[in-house]
C-alpha cells in the first residue's frame, strides 16, 4: 500500500470513529501543573451529571493523569468487532467513557518516544476506541505547543477549545502562547474562553471569604487582553487535592463549593457551543 492509500485508509478510520461524536472540546494549557487534567475530568463529570453522554480522552502521552484521577491503574483493555474491524472499548466510571495510554503502560516507566512516534500512537489510540454515541468528547491536551498538539487539532478538528491557567504571571504568559497557537490562521480552532484554576482559597468554616494566595485576577486580565471570554474561577482546596489522590473527582459529590464551580463551567460550555 502506497503512502497516499495508507493516509486515505487512516482518515477513513478516524472519520468513522469520530462520526458518532457531536462535539469535541480540547482542554489545553501552556504549562504543566496548572490543574488542566483536574478541570478536564470535572468538566466531563459535570456534563454527565446533566444527563449528557460524555467521553474523556487523555491526550498527554508523557504524563497521563486520568488513571490516577479515576483510580484506574494499568488495566486490561477489551475489544469489540464491527464491520470486520476491532475497536478498543473505553473504561467507564462515574457515567463517562475514559481512554488513556496510561491504562496500557507501567505508571513507573517513562515513555521515551520522539514526537512523531507519540503523535502516531495517540492518533491510533483515539481513533480506534469505540466511543459510541457521545454529546461531548473532552480532550485532555498535553501542555505546550508542539507536535502532539498540532497533530490533534489537525486530525480530530475539535469543535472548540478552552484553556486553563493559574493567577501567577508565569502561568499566564505560557497560556497566552497556547491560545495564540489555536488562534493561528493555519489552525483556527474556536476559543471558548479561559478558566482560572487555583484562583482563591475559601476555608470550609468561612464560606464567604476568599484568600488570593497566588495573586488575583491574572486570568481575568489575560482574557480581556486577548478579547476572549473568561469562563470562571475554580477555588483551591484540600478536598480537590484529596479527591484527585483518591480517584474520586470533586464533581462526583454535588453541592460543594468546588463542584458548583465546575457545574457553572459546564453550563457555560454548553451555552457557548449551542
Amino acid at each position: 500500500m502506497n503512502p497516499f492509500e495508507e493516509r486515505k485508509k487512516r482518515d477513513e478510520v478516524i472519520r468513522k470513529a469520530m462520526s458518532t461524536i457531536k462535539h469535541i472540546v480540547a482542554v489545553g494549557s501552556g504549562k504543566g501543573g496548572v490543574g488542566k487534567s483536574t478541570v478536564a475530568a470535572n468538566l466531563a463529570i459535570s456534563l454527565a451529571n446533566k444527563g449528557l453522554k460524555v467521553g474523556l480522552a487523555d491526550a498527554d502521552v508523557y504524563g497521563p493523569s486520568i488513571p490516577t484521577l479515576f483510580n484506574i491503574p494499568k488495566a486490561e483493555i477489551y475489544a469489540t468487532k464491527e464491520d470486520d474491524k476491532e475497536w478498543m472499548l473505553p473504561m467507564e466510571k462515574y457515567g463517562i467513557k475514559l481512554m488513556s495510554i496510561g491504562f496500557m503502560v507501567d505508571e513507573k516507566s517513562p515513555l521515551i518516544w520522539r514526537g512523531p512516534m507519540a503523535s502516531n500512537a495517540l492518533t491510533q489510540l483515539l481513533s480506534e476506541t469505540y466511543w459510541g454515541e457521545l454529546d461531548y468528547l473532552i480532550l485532555d491536551m498535553p501542555p505546550g505547543t508542539g507536535d502532539i498538539q498540532l497533530t490533534l487539532v489537525q486530525t480530530f478538528n475539535p469543535t472548540a477549545a478552552l484553556f486553563v491557567c493559574t493567577p501567577q504571571q508565569v502561568a499566564v504568559a505560557d497560556v497566552r502562547r497556547a491560545i495564540k497557537m489555536f488562534d493561528n490562521d493555519d489552525i483556527k480552532v474556536p476559543i471558548l474562553g479561559l478558566v482560572e484554576n487555583m484562583a482563591y482559597f475559601t476555608p470550609a468554616e468561612l464560606p464567604n471569604n476568599k484568600y488570593y494566595i497566588f495573586g488575583k485576577d491574572g486570568g481575568v486580565r489575560l482574557a480581556e487582553e486577548l478579547n476572549i471570554d473568561f469562563l470562571g474561577q475554580i477555588p483551591i482546596s484540600c478536598s480537590v487535592s484529596e479527591s484527585n489522590d483518591n480517584g474520586v473527582p470533586v464533581s462526583v459529590n454535588k453541592g460543594t463549593i468546588e463542584a458548583n464551580a465546575f457545574e457553572q463551567l459546564a453550563n457555560k460550555v454548553i451555552e457557548k457551543i449551542n
